[in-house]
């Protein structure tokens, strides 16, 4: 609230005409005024009292001590007390962890907790401080009706007067606000001063002897047997109880924030928060318990105000009780009876209905107009700098309509005439304590996330987490945090859970969209922690094969180079397993090197997954695309990659899978919605199960849930009924929904000549260009006998890489691309046990 006359001040210099000396021939520099630095006292302190000290205190007060009693009206008060000043050590230790510029509780919540947090808090706050404006502009009407009345003036009745009044109040402040604030500060130590001359009317109007007017509406003057009658509660109405009365006080403890919304304009934050929080709860704390233990020692809590009620007879009688029979209250032991309001419950006086001790009666009618304007009107300009910063942010659809600012302290003007908006709606319910039980449930959600906020940072162990305050504790925030929470549902608890709801919906579109702002917040510290605790406590599990994931090292070299691949393995790793992308930089070396250098690899294998990954979050299975041009290139390469096989592989054959838009976006075909296709499984041999797990993990996408999967074997004619039956028993153990198995009983017929025509060289620059056709022949027998018993032939260091490369072409030469081999170590990754 102070923030914006601040920088009124600061760019009113900076629009000022420009300082020139006389001799100068040119103009000089422009001298601007330095712009406006609170201290703890002005900027934090009073900001904090003012709206602390709310309407609630002149209006409520008396009434809540006369049905809690004063036993359970000091609870009330001490126990908002802890509320608020946990909540005040939390903002203090956020508040100097960095500069607060505005937004308050939102600006710290969102810079804390992130936007996910951040978002819906800023919504229920700048809410809350537009239902506090409607709560202090139903006060002031509640008072100016009540003065009308004193003069016999109604407009229309008691309740439509109020709405009247307040609909004038709340207008009048809007344009005040409208205006400008230049005179803000100098008004608010205006309001103090008037507070502070109330206040001290009031113990003033204690000590004087009550008049018999003053008698007849139940001020008797400090009594024994009053303060001993008013120690104990009276509940009146079948919802009035504790959490009841709790809730309408609440409101008179907020406003702690007030210092906090204008920290860029104090001149030592660090110092200046914490201490005039804290004072302005310390000194405000006492003037609560002092005003309901004395005004609870000094009136009834009922009287009818009616001079006439007065018992007629010498005080001797009146003392011995010789004409009081059938007298029912206190009020018969000092002369007044006052049973037939009591009995009818018709009484407009006492401490339970209507009550204003003072020395001079109009001073507290002052003191409600101070009290009530400056909270009303300090309301009114948070809220849309509130509303405005989260505007800025963009976190919502449809709001940036209301972060524009305008003029030269680009004020809101569109938020301001939002939040008018919204207090005129509620100032139409013109019912004090129903809109202050609202307020209750609002501003302790903001208090429980703002002692969240502190406790998380806290945990999270950040290094970013360095507040200037020390004098906290996460485990107090904690508490404070649990209690908001508490008190929320004891006090409305359809309220809470509205609001509840209301936040979980506006947290799950922010966490939905992604928006995308990086705050640093304790949430991304948290999520750290989380994960490298994870990481360190899975190195020490044992793997199972029961959990086994395929986690893929795939060499697509810069992702975006090759999206096929990225989004094949992505359909069946996201969410659930590993993928990282790897690259295999090519250097230029010597021919020596380069043979020394392949040897070793040919004999030593180091692994991949040596290079990648953390502890057990490391690559188990190889994925790499075919190269298509193999014949115009060196084909070594890839073959010397399959030979560093650490445990499982997978080889992408696609033909051109990908499109390329005009938005220059490249999608491609496992991007899409695959329909009712095939998968075709061609299990050849035992390798594990990883052939039939990657199909299993596809289908479970959303965009493969349709596919039908085949289940291709190898077997004879004989057999061949035999066969299915012992694979489809063996995949219903497995708990694989894969029903179609189809036997093959040609895998033993001879390749085509399409093979040995693959192997032929085609480029002049070949290094098989020149090669005895009978040695290859031999190689090719070899190999044939070392690849039978496997699904992915494995190249051996005899093999020539030309044939291993017409090998895999011609294995996938009749079948629809893309098409992927997979080679398995024979360890098993499927299991049909339950341990």
């Amino acid at each position: 609230m102070g923030m914006e006359e601040t920088n009124a001040t600061s760019e009113s210099g900076a629009n000022s005409p420009p300082v020139t000396d006389g001799n100068q021939e040119s103009q000089g520099p422009v001298t601007q005024k330095a712009p406006v630095r609170f201290g703890w006292v002005v900027g934090v302190m009073v900001r904090c009292m003012l709206n602390i000290w709310g309407v609630i205190l002149f209006l409520r007060l008396s009434k809540i001590t006369s049905e809690a009693g004063i036993l359970l009206m000091w609870l009330i008060i001490l126990m908002s007390t802890v509320v608020t000043s946990v909540t005040a050590l939390s903002v203090s230790a956020i508040a100097t962890n960095g500069r607060v510029v505005s937004g308050g509780a939102y600006f710290m919540i969102s810079r804390s907790l992130g936007p996910e947090i951040g978002g819906p808090i800023g919504v229920v706050f700048s809410f809350a401080n537009a239902l506090a404006c409607a709560l202090n502009t139903v006060g002031f009407a509640e008072e100016v009706q009540a003065l009308l009345k004193d003069f016999d003036v109604v407009m229309v009745d008691e309740v439509n007067d109020i709405r009247i009044i307040g609909v004038i109040t709340v207008t009048l402040l809007l344009l005040i606000s409208l205006a400008g604030m230049e005179w803000e500060s100098k008004a608010q130590i205006l309001f103090f001063i008037v507070l502070l001359v109330s206040f001290t009317n009031y113990f003033v109007g204690t000590f004087l002897p009550p008049t018999q007017e003053k008698q007849a509406q139940g001020i008797f003057g400090y009594r024994s047997e009053i303060f001993i009658e008013n120690l104990m509660p009276d509940w009146r109405g079948p919802n009035s109880n504790f959490f009841q009365m709790f809730a309408i006080f609440f409101p008179s403890a907020t406003g702690i924030l007030s210092g906090v919304n204008i920290c860029g304009d104090l001149k030592d934050p660090t110092s200046a928060i914490p201490k005039g929080t804290l004072m302005a709860i310390f000194f405000t704390t006492l003037s609560y318990l002092a005003i309901s233990v004395t005004v609870a020692s000094c009136a009834v809590r009922d009287a009818s105000g009616n001079i006439t009620d007065i018992l007629t007879g010498n005080i001797t009688d009146i003392l011995t009780g010789n004409i009081t029979d059938g007298c029912v209250g206190l009020g018969c032991k000092y002369g007044w009876n006052f049973t037939q309001c009591i009995e009818t419950q018709s009484c407009k006086y006492g401490l339970a209905n209507s009550l204003k001790i003072s020395g001079f009666y109009y001073l507290i009618t002052a003191g409600v107009f101070a009290a009530s304007l400056s909270s009303a009107l300090g309301f009114l300009v948070s809220a849309p700098k509130v509303f405005q910063c989260l505007c800025k942010d963009n976190l919502y659809p449809y709001i940036g309509f209301f972060a524009k600012g305008y003029g030269k302290n680009n004020e809101p003007l569109r938020a301001y005439l939002l939040c008018f908006v919204i207090a005129v709606a509620f100032i139409l319910i013109a019912e004090l304590n129903t809109i202050a039980a609202l307020i209750s449930n609002f501003f302790l959600c903001s208090y429980g996330l703002i002692n969240f906020s502190c406790f998380h940072a806290s945990i999270t162990n950040s290094p970013g987490w360095r507040p200037a305050f020390h004098y906290y504790s996460k485990w107090t925030a904690l508490f404070g945090a649990v209690v908001s929470v508490v008190l929320m549902l004891l006090f409305t608890w359809w309220a809470a859970l509205t609001t509840f709801g209301i936040i979980v919906f506006l947290f799950g579109y922010v966490n939905y969209n992604k928006p995308k702002v990086n705050w640093g917040s304790s949430v991304q510290a948290g999520t750290y922690n989380m994960a490298l605790s994870y990481s360190v406590s899975l190195s020490g599990v044992e793997d199972h094969v029961k959990n086994f994931r395929p986690q893929c090292l795939v060499l697509t070299g810069p992702p975006n180079q090759r999206p096929a691949l990225v989004d094949f393995v992505g359909s069946f790793t996201k969410h659930i397993s590993l993928m990282i992308c790897g690259d295999i930089i090519m250097v230029s070396l010597p021919l020596s090197i380069i043979i020394i250098i392949i040897s070793g690899v040919r004999h030593n294998k180091p692994r991949p997954s040596h290079a990648s990954g953390l502890g057990k979050l490391k690559p188990n299975t190889l994925v790499l695309g075919f190269k298509a041009n193999w014949r115009e290139s060196s084909p070594e390469i890839q073959i010397d990659i399959l030979l560093l096989l650490f445990l499982l592989l997978l080889t992408l054959k696609a033909d051109d899978i990908s499109d390329k838009g005009c938005s220059d976006q490249i999608t491609t075909v496992f991007q899409n919605d695959q329909g009712k296709k095939t998968i075709d499984v061609y299990w050849v041999a035992d390798d594990g199960g990883l052939t039939l797990l990657v199909p299993y993990l596809l289908t479970r996408r959303k965009r493969w849930r349709r596919s039908k999967v085949r289940v291709f074997i190898v077997g004879d004619e004989q057999n061949m009924e035999e066969g299915r039956n012992e694979m489809l028993a063996l995949l219903k153990r497995f708990r694989l929904d894969f029903n179609d198995v189809i036997v093959m009983t040609d895998s033993e017929r001879r390749p085509q000549g399409m093979f040995f025509f693959s192997i032929m060289p085609v480029n002049a620059n070949y290094s098989m260009a020149l090669f005895d056709f009978s040695s290859l022949w031999l190689s090719t027998v070899y190999c044939f006998l070392c690849f039978l018993p496997r699904s992915l032939p494995v190249p051996q260091s005899v093999c020539p890489s030309a044939l291993y490369m017409a090998w895999l072409d011609t294995l996938t030469c009749s079948l629809h691309c893309p098409a992927v081999l997979i080679r398995g170590n024979q360890q098993n990754v499927l299991t049909f046990y339950c341990q």
